[in-house]
């Protein structure tokens, strides 16, 4: 199976099942991989799946897609374990077909262990003398015919000492320790695995029954590979006698007389690593029993593996759901905690991350000479990062207005001071509203948002600005805004609302639409003073309780 998993980004640990010869990714609802992500285009890439090779190709994207931190040009070949990055979201592709091809899959980063002072020999292989397979559905096959005592003996050690740890770096010594209390003859003991995705193999843990634990202690590549690769259980010949291994120092020193392995397999099938022991007694080979045995203890000591993986993988989320709790609650004392209080105004605003964080901003500020000014804006992405230059932009907003007495020269220098940070590929849409009730002028300022609404004293429903809005925050250092200029009038309406509410989705996957929105704001038999919870409940109700991708922000303020 062919599979997409999120690492980083929204929906952590969501896995898209590639089933298609070809699947789309990208912003549109259309697409097999949808990711509600602003800065994804609608048809951002696409991998196609082929009998020789998976490719994956970008389709002309704004902000690119890219495999193991280089940017695709045009296309590139897709392989087992690599990562692939479009925006803020990354993707670990997954295909058992490659996997194969390449020798098994390599552990992730978090579940590997410091490798001990082991290396291991370039010799061919000893003659193999029985193999057992232990892939995923093969342990049901098993026909053991090891002693009784000694299968209860493996079990109750192993199943004892296993159900005692969550803690990997401790299960592999307790399973070695158990292995020399099974195997009597057994003179050393390994777990082998890559420390390094896509590394050399390394032993992790190694135990000697003569105390050889701090000399250098060799193993055999080419059966660990084998164990791996084809997921057998092996059992070696006398090694010390094979010609192949004349130039090898690990059998040649040690005098292995004879060897057993097993791979270490996991529940979704993939190899961890292998488990291997040797004794140099010629009088005590490991039988085809023991070879049985030892595949039994390898299957025990994954499936704790697999157990203390998911543990530390519980323990690494409910750490990081706290920490976004935490900035959640940070982000929201970011935000105004109430309306302004100016006579002959009322306001309304609501604010609803689609996630823990989120990317939308709006904030009310005063100005000198009783002014106030409405921001809302939108920045470019999702999740922490979105919410960082969210928190950043906020600063710099309300410092420029205390600045410039001039709406336009501030978002000029807003947004040179946002490109002037280095964020690549980012950019925030921004709306900017400025009131002077004294004379009720109000001046718009647009860079890149969708033009609020304005509902008329005469009941009408108009997008203002529209001719006068400039490129988003962060596009071009130097670009220069326009100002659009009107008296506000009594009974006037002015709705500001981020992409969260016109592409709200329901069920059947419809948009809510800026056209719905507009008649909501047109509604009549509304008051201004009860519009915006208005446009809130019906947006509310459209959606249902269908998930919502997207940050949603509304701001409304008008003259009574």
């Amino acid at each position: 199976m062919t599979s997409l998993k999120i690492l980083q980004g929204p929906e952590i640990g969501k896995k898209f099942d590639l089933v298609a010869p070809l699947a789309v990714i990208g912003r549109s609802p259309e697409c097999d991989v949808v990711l509600d992500v602003a800065a994804v285009s609608r048809r951002h890439a696409s991998i196609e799946l082929g009998s020789g090779q998976t490719l994956l190709r970008d389709h002309g994207s704004r902000n690119g897609t890219y495999v193991n931190g280089q940017r695709v040009v045009e296309v590139a070949e897709l392989r087992d374990g690599d990562q692939v990055l479009i925006c803020d979201v990354l993707f670990e592709f997954r295909s058992l077909e490659t996997a194969a091809k390449l020798g098994g899959a390599s552990p992730t980063a978090s579940s590997l262990l410091a490798p001990m002072a082991v290396t291991a020999d370039e010799g061919e292989g000893s003659s193999i003398m029985a193999t057992l397979d232990v892939g995923r559905g093969a342990s049901s096959t098993w026909q053991t015919s090891a002693k009784p005592e000694t299968q209860l003996q493996a079990i109750l050690e192993i199943s004892h000492n296993l159900g005692k740890t969550l803690d990997e770096k401790e299960i592999l010594p307790k399973v070695l320790d158990s292995l020399f209390k099974i195997f009597v003859q057994a003179d050393r003991g390994f777990v082998i695995r890559r420390p390094v995705e896509n590394g050399p193999l390394a032993a992790v843990a190694a135990k000697a029954r003569r105390g050889e634990e701090g000399a250098e202690m060799r193993f055999s590549r080419t059966i660990v590979e084998k164990a791996m690769n084809d997921k057998q259980a092996i059992l070696s010949a006398d090694a010390s006698s094979d010609s192949r291994f004349n130039m090898a120092q690990s059998i040649a020193d040690f005098s292995i007389r004879s060897l057993i392995c097993a791979p270490l397999i996991d529940g979704d099938g993939e190899a961890l690593g292998v488990l291997q022991i040797d004794t140099s007694d010629q009088r005590a080979r490991f039988t085809e029993q023991d070879l049985r045995v030892l595949a039994g203890v390898a299957n025990q000591a994954a499936i704790a593996m697999d157990n203390a993986r998911m543990h530390e993988s519980i323990m690494r989320q409910q750490a990081l759901e706290r920490d976004l709790e935490l900035a959640r609650e940070m982000q929201r004392t970011l935000l105004p905690s109430k309306s302004p209080d100016v006579p002959g105004y009322h306001f309304f605003q609501h604010y609803e991350s689609a996630y823990q964080v989120g990317g939308d901003y709006y904030d009310y500020i005063a100005l000198p000479e009783d002014r106030f000014a409405a921001v809302v804006g939108d920045v470019a992405g999702k999740g922490v990062s979105a919410a960082i230059i969210m928190a950043k932009l906020s600063s710099d907003v309300r410092f420029w207005l205390a600045r410039e007495s001039d709406p336009v020269a501030a978002v000029n220098k807003i947004n040179a001071a946002f490109c002037a940070y280095g964020w690549d590929d980012r950019f925030v849409t921004m709306i900017l509203a400025i009131v002077d009730p004294k004379t009720n002028e109000m001046t718009l300022v647009n860079a890149g948002h969708m033009p609020p609404l304005l509902r008329t004293a005469t009941g009408t429903v108009e997008e203002i600005g529209g001719e006068e809005a400039g490129l988003p925050l962060g596009v071009m250092d130097d670009y220069e805004f326009e100002a659009y200029r009107r008296p506000l009038a009594a009974g006037e309406f002015l709705t500001m609302f981020t992409d969260g509410f016109s592409e709200a989705m329901n069920r059947d996957r419809e948009l809510f639409g800026l056209e719905r929105l507009a008649e909501l704001a047109g509604n009549q038999s509304v008051t201004s003073a009860c519009l915006g919870p208005y446009i809130l409940e019906e947006v509310r109700k459209f959606a249902g309780s269908f998930p919502q991708s997207d940050d949603m922000c509304l701001v409304c303020f008008g003259r009574e």
